[in-house]
């Protein structure tokens, strides 16, 4: 049990279940047109499976990756990281795949529950379309290590972390509730996905030497450390920038920034990554940022909520 807790890799957790909070607490503290309260809007049972799907999602793809990175030699003694499961052997390859099988069929029934609470009988077109969603992220966790065209090894993992962890996880959970999009919510979408590429570039940087051994040609191998250092501040400074417009766009009043306060933390990231000159040093990095995504999250829905006492609980009382 102790292996499988930790090839599932705990410290990614938070930082994939920031977009479902953040799209989540934007429905509950925006009604729309046809949704006027916030017991209208919001739904405990589809908040509780968009993050148990989501946590599937990130669990398979941390599965799939080991397996796919053990079994082509990629986790090798060269990468500086902690030792994979397949790489230390104390779970065979074999096992894994029967549990990147288990995973994918538990997170695709947990996106069907999702769907049903999110629609239930009517709107079978947006059912549909979530379906073939959820089929996809799934599908592209897997490939992203496994297989000969794993597009992880062509440079194409920022990309799918970007949309799935971004923009859908964010903007797709919002949907679920609301019904349709709004366009002001793009940008702290836009925010996390940069932040949530900012830890895999990370993880790059740190294996760049071993991964260029291996063949594995990520954003990092093909451009060089220094620019992948340029890469990464454009990145999390980027999100920053898209947070404050949203704030400022949605009207904020001064006591509403406190997500400000998650900036701390990302800009000493900032400056202990620009500083960098050994591999090794940047793998605390990687908790500290998904760390601070997952506060910057938080403090930001806790800024979207006024009157949040009364939302609370409105909730517990009349929430379904």
């Amino acid at each position: 049990m102790k292996h499988w807790i930790e090839a599932a890799r705990l410290r990614t957790l938070p930082l994939s279940v920031s977009g479902i909070i953040v799209g989540s607490i934007y429905a509950l503290s925006n009604p729309t047109e046809t949704i006027n309260t916030p017991t209208e809007v919001f739904s405990w049972k589809v908040f509780g499976f968009a993050l148990l799907t989501t946590l599937g999602l990130q669990v398979l793809s941390n599965f799939a990756n080991d397996y796919g990175d053990g079994v082509k030699g990629t986790d090798n003694s060269d990468r500086i990281g902690p030792k994979r499961a397949i790489q230390s052997g104390v779970i065979t390859p074999q096992a894994m795949k029967k549990a990147i099988i288990i995973t994918s069929l538990l997170t695709l029934l947990s996106s069907i529950i999702l769907i049903y609470f999110a629609f239930g009988k009517d709107n079978f077109g947006y059912s549909i379309f979530f379906l073939l969603l959820g089929i996809a992220a799934i599908a592209s966790a897997i490939r992203y290590t496994v297989g000969n065209s794993a597009y992880g090894y062509r440079g194409f993992g920022d990309i799918f972390v970007f949309i799935f962890f971004g923009l859908v996880s964010t903007l797709g959970v919002n949907f679920l509730y609301a019904k349709e999009v709004d366009p002001l919510l793009i940008l702290p979408a836009v925010s996390i996905g940069l932040l949530s590429v900012g830890v895999l570039n990370l993880n790059n940087m740190r294996d760049q030497e071993s991964d260029k051994k291996a063949g594995k040609n990520t954003i990092v191998v093909q451009i060089g450390a220094q620019k992948a250092k340029i890469y990464h501040s454009t990145l999390i400074v980027t999100a920053m920038i898209a947070v404050i417009v949203f704030a400022v766009l949605s009207g904020y009043n001064f006591d509403q920034y406190l997500f400000l306060l998650a900036y701390i933390p990302l800009t000493k990231h900032l400056i202990t990554v620009y500083k960098n000159q050994d591999p090794k040093l940047l793998d605390p990095e990687l908790k500290k940022l998904a760390l601070s995504t997952f506060l910057l999250s938080i403090l930001l829905t806790v800024c979207m909520i006024s009157l949040i006492s009364d939302i609370i609980v409105n909730l517990f009382l009349g929430g379904r």
